[in-house]
């Protein structure tokens, strides 16, 4: 399972290597990858890791199957059926990935993203056991759909525009839309919060991010030059306004 996490792209900063290092395993993915289309707390994805990791060679199949049905008691706890998902998960018979796609159905609520999880990895395992080829996941907090993975990116306009104009806005909606259906990506949603636009959006998993963006501000730019060339992009959360705000003016010094 891969996971690909892009926390933000600036040009000549840091974040310039993580968007290359990101760029590089993309491209070397091969034809049949899958994508977790569900949005679960990429902390979350790494406990689960590190479960899956730490525990599956401890105990023999037979016991792991003996004690599948303990899914469903409810005197068992919590913890227990944690450990539980992720031990069944590890198997490669098709009756454990049966057993976890019944728990997660009607789960335990504390333990709804964690089965989404167990099933992905016991898909993933079954998959690699009958096809005789490894299987490749891609995870991020946000997800995706089919081959394509969410982003939640932020256009800043510059400090000499205040606030987005009706006009502007438009055009900035206008420009995205008709660069992602290019991309045969998908805008999801957009909203505007004075001098910054915020979208959700879907890209194929191998498109050209930065070209996508670099094409938007620049065709905005050609009508009054107001977006700045740097911008926020997120495959791991979507951030509230004044976690936004916090980090541009972070970067300002």
């Amino acid at each position: 399972m891969i996971q690909l996490l892009l926390q933000n792209m600036n040009k000549g900063m840091e974040e310039d290597n993580i968007y290359k290092k990101i760029q590089e395993a993309i491209s070397s993915l091969p034809e049949n990858f899958s994508i977790l289309e569900e949005q679960i707390d990429v902390e979350l994805q790494m406990e689960y890791f590190n479960y899956s990791r730490d525990i599956k060679a401890k105990f023999p199949i037979e016991m792991v199957m003996q004690h599948q049905v303990d899914l469903f008691n409810p005197e068992v706890s919590i913890e227990e059926k944690k450990n539980l998902l992720v031990l069944l998960a590890s198997q490669e018979k098709v009756e454990a990935f049966r057993t976890i796609e019944k728990y997660a159905r009607n789960p335990d609520p504390e333990l709804r993203e964690w089965s989404i999880l167990a099933l992905q990895e016991s898909r993933m395992v079954i998959q690699s056991s009958l096809m005789d080829e490894q299987q490749v996941y891609i995870s991020t907090g946000l997800g995706g759909k089919g081959q394509n993975l969410r982003y939640f990116v932020v256009f800043i306009s510059k400090e000499n525009f205040d606030e987005f104009s009706s006009v502007q806005r438009k055009l900035i909606q206008d420009e995205l839309d008709y660069a992602l259906k290019h991309s045969n990506g998908i805008l999801e949603e957009i909203r505007f919060e004075k001098d910054l636009a915020i979208a959700v959006l879907l890209l194929p998993v191998k498109s050209d991010i930065q070209g996508v963006f670099s094409s938007v501000i620049n065709e905005c730019n050609q009508y009054g030059d107001f977006i700045r060339q740097d911008i926020i992009i997120t495959n791991v959360k979507r951030m509230s306004v004044d976690e936004i705000r916090n980090f541009i003016n972070r970067e300002k010094y």
